[in-house]
């Protein structure tokens, strides 16, 4: 399918107006500063698919060679991202939670890393082009870090703010 059809990338709740849901949907979009209700649940689509995936290949027959090769790019997928940790096993992806998703979110590594006061002026940081990941501007708060990327998250060396940031800098142009 061609980019920029009209599917959406996510499932709403089945059930609108659950005062529980919404107060929990709230905090985590307050707590994760995402722009509305959308990325979170873009985020647990993405997280429904992980565990779909992992109950379809826990149902197969686990000495089938094409299954043991699936299992495991998808489990090494999942640890490369660090969803999940090098001990976890297939079983574990089935108790995931929204929050180790949305961890591994770029806002939420600029705003981890202390490159930002809170989680929306990480957002605005990423949107403005001050944050690069490996020497590459990237422009996407949701994009998702590897954990070998994630030392690797810094301010553009030309953005305006590391002069702020390392007031040696500019003193010494």
């Amino acid at each position: 399918m061609p980019l920029g059809t009209d599917t959406k990338q996510y499932e709403t709740p089945n059930h609108p107006y659950q005062g529980e849901r919404i107060a929990s949907e709230h905090s985590l979009v307050d707590r994760y500063g995402l722009k509305n209700k959308e990325e979170l649940w873009r985020a647990q689509s993405e997280l429904r698919s992980y565990r779909r995936e992992a109950r379809e290949l826990l149902g197969q027959a686990q000495d089938d060679e094409t299954v043991i090769r699936r299992s495991e790019e998808f489990l090494g997928r999942l640890k490369r991202v660090g969803i999940l940790d090098e001990t976890d096993e297939l079983g574990d992806i089935l108790s995931l939670e929204i929050e180790d998703v949305l961890e591994r979110r770029l806002q939420t590594v600029v705003y981890r890393s202390g490159l930002a006061n809170t989680a929306q002026q990480a957002r605005q940081y990423i949107t403005h082009g001050h944050i690069i990941v490996d020497g590459q501007r990237h422009r996407v708060p949701s994009y998702v870090v590897d954990i070998d990327e994630e030392d690797l998250v810094a301010f553009d060396e030309n953005s305006p703010l590391a002069d702020e940031l390392h007031p040696e800098r500019a003193e010494g142009q």
